[in-house]
């Protein structure tokens, strides 16, 4: 094995164990989330994302991106939320082709509730990732 075959290999490694965080991660929100809350781990990251606009609201386009969403999928996400009455679309008054997603007084309280449970499922998967030797010091440095 040459040099760029071991670099290859490192690189290939590293990325495996971000990816098994990754997943150490993601598999403990979304139990907590989906349990407690009835929400999703990308639903809780679009309402986060509206949260944090600060009284202002995003275009569609914006969402898609802030979620790591197709904008189809962005679209069948922001349906299923506001059909629940967690968020609404609005036309904007300078682009018709233009929408823009904003949260509701009900997906404003769903958040509300929901933080912790995110806050505290985030730190025990971090917990859990500190334990397993493969992945403590990639917890340590990305998650701390």
């Amino acid at each position: 094995m040459g040099i760029s075959d071991d670099a290859v290999q490192i690189r290939a490694q590293g990325w495996r164990r971000l990816a098994a965080l990754h997943q150490l991660v993601e598999s403990e929100l979304e139990r907590a989330l989906q349990d407690r809350h009835d929400l999703s781990v990308v639903e809780f990251s679009v309402l986060d994302s509206l949260s944090r606009q600060d009284g202002w609201h995003m275009r569609m386009s914006q969402l898609a991106r802030a979620a790591a969403l197709s904008p189809s999928a962005s679209t069948r996400l922001v349906n299923r939320l506001e059909d629940r009455g967690l968020l609404t679309r609005i036309l904007c008054a300078d682009d018709r082709r233009g929408i823009y997603t904003e949260l509701t007084p009900a997906g404003k309280a769903l958040l509300k509730k929901a933080r912790p449970t995110h806050d505290r499922a985030l730190a025990d998967a971090v917990a859990k990732a500190k334990d397993q030797p493969e992945l403590a010091d990639l917890a340590a440095t990305v998650l701390t």
